[in-house]
């Protein structure tokens, strides 16, 4: 499987992180370890912490990082507890953090883990299967304005109000207990405009779950400050998002430490005492080329943003 993986936006990840040999790197979504690998390659005397809540993850990684475990720590925990992570390990600053966020291919490919809407497989979708929170509780026992709220707002469904409907009304009669069977219940509530579309009719509405089962946004804004907080000066944290949600938590996080005055703009100094943290590498975010594009069509929505500690 190791073979096969393609690291989204690599190059340009290995390039913004800027890599010093004798550093210290945070790969806080390790997955199959794609990123890490090259990470680690690059270091003599640094070292590579590798951060995942998926127990496959870890495994598969450290198979892959096996070469390198010298200079190599896996950790299975959640990246928002970043912080308490580095302390755990007597860290007390590093220079560089990297963040793929979303959901990872392995994740998607094994049909067991109710990822996907192209497997049938019962509804689980926990990245970590520790916590009890599935996705078969909130498609079963979720208030309809709950499921609603979630599809508008995590998936962007503009069929949000209809498929809560379909949702709610189809567990009356019996729980949904499959990503086959919720796929069909979604597919039924759309219009048949919407069913003619490019994209898959669940997609968005399996986005949402997802997200709700890992509350993943809040990990997000929970781990920008304390990735920020925890790079030496010259460091950097590299970024990846694959939807709005996602790229709009980053995009607000990164501003905060480079432009964050709260003074009226007419004043003529800045009285509030502000002073920026970051500086931003990026100015635009970095997509995924025609060429990359061919060669993982997942790339397409991709967004790399890159910034500096001062």
């Amino acid at each position: 499987m190791a073979q096969t993986h393609i690291p989204v936006l690599l190059n340009a990840c290995i390039e913004g992180l800027n890599i010093r040999p004798d550093g210290i790197y945070v790969d806080c979504t390790l997955g199959r370890g794609g990123h890490s690998l090259e990470i680690v390659k690059r270091l003599t005397a640094g070292r590579l912490i590798g951060i995942d809540r998926d127990a496959a993850a870890i495994e598969q990684a450290g198979a892959r990082l096996a070469p390198y475990a010298a200079k190599t720590t896996l950790v299975r925990g959640n990246f928002s507890d970043l912080d308490e992570i580095l302390a755990s390990l007597q860290i007390g600053g590093v220079h560089g953090v990297l963040l793929d966020l979303g959901v990872s291919s392995p994740q998607l490919d094994d049909a067991g883990r109710g990822f996907s809407y192209m497997h049938d497989a019962p509804l689980d979708m926990r990245m970590d299967d520790r916590q009890t929170l599935t996705a078969r509780e909130i498609v079963n026992n979720w208030p309809e304005a709950e499921l609603k709220r979630i599809f508008l707002e995590y998936g962007e469904e503009r069929w949000a109000q209809r498929i809560a409907a379909a949702v709610v009304s189809a567990r009356s009669k019996k729980p949904v207990e499959t990503t086959f069977e919720l796929t069909e219940i979604i597919r039924s509530a759309m219009p048949a405009s919407a069913l003619r579309e490019k994209q898959h009719p669940a997609k968005r509405c399996f986005q949402a779950i997802r997200i709700a089962v890992n509350d993943e946004l809040t990990a997000v804004s929970a781990v920008m400050d304390k990735a920020i907080d925890a790079l030496l000066p010259g460091g950097r944290l590299a970024v990846i998002s694959f939807h709005s949600l996602e790229d709009r938590i980053v995009k607000n996080a990164l501003k905060a430490r480079t432009n964050g005055c709260t003074c009226p703009p007419d004043l003529p100094v800045c009285v509030c005492g502000f002073k920026p943290t970051l500086k931003i590498v990026t100015r635009k975010p970095i997509e995924a080329g025609r060429e990359e594009l061919q060669l993982n069509p997942r790339s397409r929505s991709a967004k790399l943003r890159i910034a500096e500690k001062i």
